[in-house]
Parts: C-alpha cells; structure tokens; sequence
C-alpha cells in the first residue's frame, strides 16, 4: 500500500532528520537506467508507477573496444571499455530532460534510483575518482571502467575455474560450476598480472553500479546483489585468501584490500542526494537515493514477475534471464543464485546470452547487401523491418539454415567466451533474411537451453516475461513462444530497467514497505501476447535437436576449433603489433 505520510525521513547525507513529513499524492520519483551504449531517465508518478517524462543520452565515447581515446594507440582483441565522465554526463542531461518532459517540478521528486550494467567495474582512489581522470594513468586502458563485456580476462577465469575444481570450493555450484570471465575476480586478476602499477594505485575495486550511487550521495555503499552474482559472496564469504594466493600470491590480499565492504540491500536507502549531485540533476538536495542494482534484476518487480517460476528476459544488445526461486538449487551455466538477490525471502537465479541483439546489429553492419538498406530508406522503414517482414514470409526450416548464437561468446549454459557464432547450411540461393532469421531462432534456441537446464535443476520455468527494446519484433516474439512452447508475457513498460530503479527509489524514499508491494503499484505487465503455434512448435522442435547437436559439438569439448581459431588470431595480431 502506497503510504502517503511518513513519522521521519533522513533526507541530506544521513545527517539531517525531517519528521512528520507527507509525501503528496503526485510526489514521483526518478530512475536512471545506465545500459551499454546509453543512459535513460524515466520520471514515475509514486502512488501508481506513471511514466510522466522520460530522456536518453548516449554515451560519448561509447564502447571503447577499438582504439583508447587518449592515446589513439589499438586495443588488444576481447577488451571493452568506457569512460566514466560518460555517465555522469547521463546525470547531467537526461534527468533533468526528464524532469521537464514530465512537465512536473522538481520539489515533486522524493527519490532517485539506478541501476546498471554488470559486471562492470571501476578502479577508483580512496574518494572514489577514476584510475583513467589520474594525469599518470590516463594512457593506460587498465585504469578505464571494465565494461560487462570485456572478455580479455578469460586466461585468468579459466585459471580460477580450474583452481577452484582441483580445491572442491562450495561455492563454484552456486555459479553453475563455471565463473565467468566478465565478473569481478577474473578482472581484477587481469589487471594484477597485466598491469601491477594500476592495481596498487587502486584502493577499491568497484561495480559502476555502485560508484554511480557514490557519486550521487558521497559515500561508498556496496549492493549485495552484485557483490552475490558478480563478486562470489556466498554464505556471508568470499573465496578465501589461501584460495587467492594459490592463483598468484599477490592476489592473497585482493577481498580486503580492494573488494570487502559492508554490504547494503535492494531498496534501502544509500543516503541523501548531494548538493553536487542535486546541481547536476536539478533535484532537490538531500531526496532518498536507492542501494545500487544490476538492470536485470532491477526490471523483475517492474514486470511484476516477484513469485516462483517467473523468469523475466530482458532482451538488448544481451539477454539476461532472472528468476525467483523458493528452493535453492545448482543450475549449471547459471550465472549465480544469490539469497534476496531479486526480493527478499527468495532466492534469486540469473542466467543469460553474451550476444542477441548485439549479433543483429553485426549482421546489418556487414553482411546484408546494400539493395536491402536502399529498399528499406525507399520504403521508409528500418533494415530490421524489412528482413523481418521478408523473413515472416517463410515456413519453419524454410531457409535450410541453423545457427549457433556465439559471436559473443556463450554466457549461459557453457560459460565459455572463446566459442563463436555458426551457421550451417548456406548455399549460393541463401539471402540474407534467410541468415536473418536463422539467428533469431538460434538465440531462441539459446533462451530454450537455458530454461530447460533450470527445470532440468528443479527449478521449473512456468511464467516467461519478456522485457527490453526487441519486445517490438513480433517475428521475433513468436518465435521465441514456438521454441520455448510457453506463452509470452510482455511487461507494460518500454523502460523497464529505469521503472524499475524508480520503484526502488520509492522504496528508499519510505513510500511502500518493500519492493514486493512497489510492484503490485507501480508495475505493469501484458499476460500471454504472444502464444505458441502447435504445427510451429512441433517443426522447432525438430530443428533444436540439429542445434542442440551443434551446440553440444563445438561447446562440450568434442572439437575444439573455435578456442583454437581464437588463438591463431590472437596470435596474428601480436604480430602485427
């Protein structure tokens, strides 16, 4: 229930106390959803999840995976960078665009919340300023933010997997018995052996999802759900420091040194907007601002997906599926379970796809023929448009055509990075929305062997909502219901990660109790859009098998050619350098 009057509210860094104030029936709150390539602000009305003004603004420097912009000098292969004056310039910009959309006032605004890309972390100084804003390690790329898909650390995860085996650690089945080369160890291992002078120059090793909050309230808070999923702390613990030394006796000290910090819940309060923060936003210093989150997971209550056996995908560039489960369970290739890590009193599952609409993206970019892009402006509609519309012509199988979808990497259920994308049986008649719709189904394929290996695991998948910008491709959409033979719910919101973080926002602000009855509010989801064919289901049912069968190939050991294909390139371009 939305509570309008609240006995007493810490509103200014902790420090001042206000009592007997009354939040107004038109009181909103603001989330910030800071994505790949870009960070977007929704302003949403408290006492019924409104949306009265949204704005986006993309990052300047964008992914830094080519060249680092301050010394022009190429990045090695895998690496994925960005620049952390890019977020703030999100602040800066879309928040108070926001604001204005909304044609509200500012004084309105009881609370800000964020959420984040992850793993994605930042090597900071004891105040919390950027390794890569320090004059002495501007030129060095391993004092930037490691974006969530840096895979360069991949030599370091094998290594922590393979230790972790060898050593029976318990809390390698908690993350599918594989950690991943994106997650905070790997990284921070990277930059130790890589780059000894900027790890000892770091005095904390932080989620953007977390320095983002330090910038807005001035102290550090560390979110437990990505120190769960990202940071291996289970049980209360992290891998031990005997663990660490056995990967490299420098790494020994890592948790205390650079990583432990007391741990806060989903839809706390962090503390009060700053009066540098409230000059950068337009709000009102001293509003509630919400513990850190990881825009999956932030997206659940937003969808109204906070019970047993509701996976949400939320579908962009990646996918990332969360799911609340009563029971704890080892999933393998799950990316973690962590206690409380979606609501409280469930355990909260994770699993996901390196590449979806990223690998569209690349397909567009160079492999479809420019007739397409001229046919597409002539009619006015988009190149995705257009081989969606042609592709939606075509019976299952039509094309010939199954793919395998790797072009980055394999997050779940391989956890394997160094894999790559296939497409098997092209011909000289294969157009390219034949090879366009044979991805679609092949990240299809990807969404079917995750919620198979979970209900495999004892954790059944009986609800599946969909969130995120591909929701608009129908095509897609039903493919996905053929595959996965469930009906498809779609959230009512197009920003559901930014909605999200305004419902925690209302929770820190003291509007409702917790997050669970900020979703029954203030969340929106559409039951059953889309629902599977019969004759449709029964023909990819047929065609998975032909993916699964590729997939176990080339993932599960059988032939190794991609890990070798990836070192050859490697290699060359050491050469070249």
């Amino acid at each position: 229930m939305y509570r309008a009057h609240l006995d007493s509210l810490i509103v200014s860094d902790n420090t001042q106390v206000v009592t007997d104030m009354t939040i107004d029936r038109d009181a909103c709150v603001v989330g910030v959803d800071f994505g790949t390539l870009s960070g977007r602000a929704v302003v949403v009305r408290v006492r019924d999840g409104a949306e009265l003004g949204t704005a986006v603004h993309e990052y300047r420097h964008g992914v830094v995976d080519q060249v680092l912009p301050a010394t022009s000098r190429p990045l090695p292969p895998e690496w994925a960078l960005q620049v952390p004056a890019d977020y703030l310039d999100v602040l800066r910009t879309a928040v108070p665009q926001a604001v204005e959309a909304a044609g509200i006032s500012a004084a309105q605004v009881v609370g800000i919340g964020t959420d984040f890309t992850a793993c994605t972390m930042v090597p900071v100084t004891a105040d919390g300023t950027p390794l890569c804003d320090l004059p002495e390690f501007a030129e060095n790329p391993h004092a930037y933010i490691k974006l969530w898909r840096h895979h360069a650390a991949q030599p370091q995860a094998d290594r922590i997997n393979e230790l972790a085996r060898q050593r029976k650690e318990p809390w390698l089945a908690r993350y599918g018995g594989l950690i991943s080369s994106e997650w905070e160890f790997a990284k921070g291992l990277q930059v130790l052996e890589e780059a000894p002078e900027v790890y000892a120059a770091m005095e904390h090793w932080v989620e953007a999802a977390d320095w983002i909050v330090w910038q807005l309230t001035g102290t550090y808070t560390r979110n437990a759900c990505t120190a769960g999923y990202k940071g291996i702390h289970q049980d209360g613990r992290y891998p031990s420091d005997d663990f660490l030394a056995e990967l490299n006796p420098e790494f020994a000290t890592f948790v205390a040194d650079k990583l432990d910090h007391p741990l806060s819940a989903l839809g706390d309060r962090a503390g009060g907007l700053t009066a540098r923060a409230a000059e950068w936003t337009g709000l009102p210093q001293g509003i509630a601002v919400s513990v850190g989150n990881v825009d999956a997971h932030v997206t659940a209550p937003a969808a109204q997906a906070v019970g047993p056996g509701q996976m949400v995908a939320i579908m962009g560039t990646s996918t990332c599926h969360v799911m609340s489960g009563d029971v704890l369970r080892e999933v393998p290739g799950m990316c973690g379970v962590v206690d409380g890590g979606i609501v409280p009193g469930l355990w909260g599952y994770e699993a996901g796809q390196s590449g979806v609409g990223d690998i569209f993206a690349w397909f567009l970019r160079n492999q479809v023929p420019p007739a397409y892009h001229e046919q597409a402006s002539e009619r006015g509609i988009t190149v995705h448009d257009l081989l969606s519309e042609l592709a939606a012509g075509q019976q299952v199988g039509e094309h010939g055509l199954v793919a395998l979808d790797w072009h980055s990497g394999n997050r779940s259920v391989l956890v394997d990075h160094e894999l790559s994308g296939v497409v098997v049986g092209q011909t000289l008649a294969t157009k390219a929305e034949d090879v366009y719709r044979a991805l679609l189904e092949a990240t299809a394929f990807g969404t079917r062997m995750i919620i198979d290996t979970f209900t495999d695991a004892g954790v059944p998948v009986t609800e599946f909502v969909i969130a995120g910008g591909l929701v608009k491709n129908t095509l897609m959409m039903q493919i996905y219901a053929d595959v996965v033979n469930l009906p498809l719910s779609v959230i009512g919101s197009a920003q559901g990660p930014a909605l999200g973080s305004a419902m925690h926002a209302a929770v820190a602000a003291g509007a409702y109790q917790d997050i669970r009855e900020a979703s029954d509010s203030m969340g929106s989801v559409r039951r059953n859009v889309f629902t599977p064919v019969p004759e449709n289901v029964e023909a990819y049912e047929r065609l998975f098998h032909d993916y699964l069968e590729l997939h176990d190939y080339f993932g599960r050991g059988a032939n190794d050619v991609m890990h070798r294909l990836r070192e050859y390139r490697r290699a060359a371009l050491e050469g070249k350098s």
